[in-house]
């Protein structure tokens, strides 16, 4: 009898247990380092796609030299940064890396500029896919930013409230906050627009 009691108050309390949100922070751990995968993926088809527009436009835009080695530039940039491990929870390193690729997005936009200058580059089949190609991946790269922030919002706010702050401060002590994405300078200013 007495064996049965426990069995009981054993399952009881792996019940309560299960209920209580003591699974949660794990999980919402493996979500933000999924959607964090998604980000990266996004940023390599990108870094991915450069190549291709630089040459294309290298065939048109022959002394718009300066614009096309900044791409370049960017580009290697962001794709030879090393990231650490604890990216995700290191402030710097996460920083940095928002800032390498902020770089190449700026690197980018200057030469969609350029790009504006050359009619014919603009009307030249490969380039106008290479360019939906890059707007399509600029997109996936904005909704992927958009899940990993929310993911690392829902991460944080159980790390933050209670019964998450009970369970991170006993079983999950290595668990920290994670870093997420914040407007850039430039995007913080309204633009200027001239008649």
């Amino acid at each position: 009898m007495k064996s049965i009691i426990k069995w009981i108050a054993l399952i009881g309390a792996a019940l309560t247990l299960s209920g209580c949100g003591i699974n949660n922070i794990p999980s919402y751990d493996e979500a933000v380092n999924a959607t964090w995968a998604q980000v990266e993926n996004q940023y390599k088809r990108r870094a991915d796609l450069i190549p291709n527009l630089v040459e294309t436009v290298k065939g048109f835009a022959k002394h718009e030299k300066d614009v096309l080695t900044q791409v370049v530039e960017a580009r290697a940039k962001a794709t030879q940064m090393t990231l650490p491990k604890d990216i995700l929870s290191n402030p710097q390193a996460f920083r940095q890396f928002e800032a390498s690729q902020s770089e190449l997005s700026s690197a980018l936009a200057r030469l969609m500029v350029v790009v504006e200058r050359y009619p014919e580059l603009k009307a030249d089949k490969n380039f106008q896919q290479l360019q939906a190609q890059l707007e399509g991946t600029e997109n996936r790269i904005a909704v992927a930013r958009r899940d990993y922030i929310q993911a690392v919002q829902r991460y944080n706010t159980e790390l933050r409230t209670f019964p998450g702050r009970l369970w991170a401060a006993t079983l999950y002590r290595n668990m920290k906050p994670r870093q997420t994405f914040s407007a850039p300078d430039a995007a913080k200013e309204a633009p200027t627009v001239k008649f």
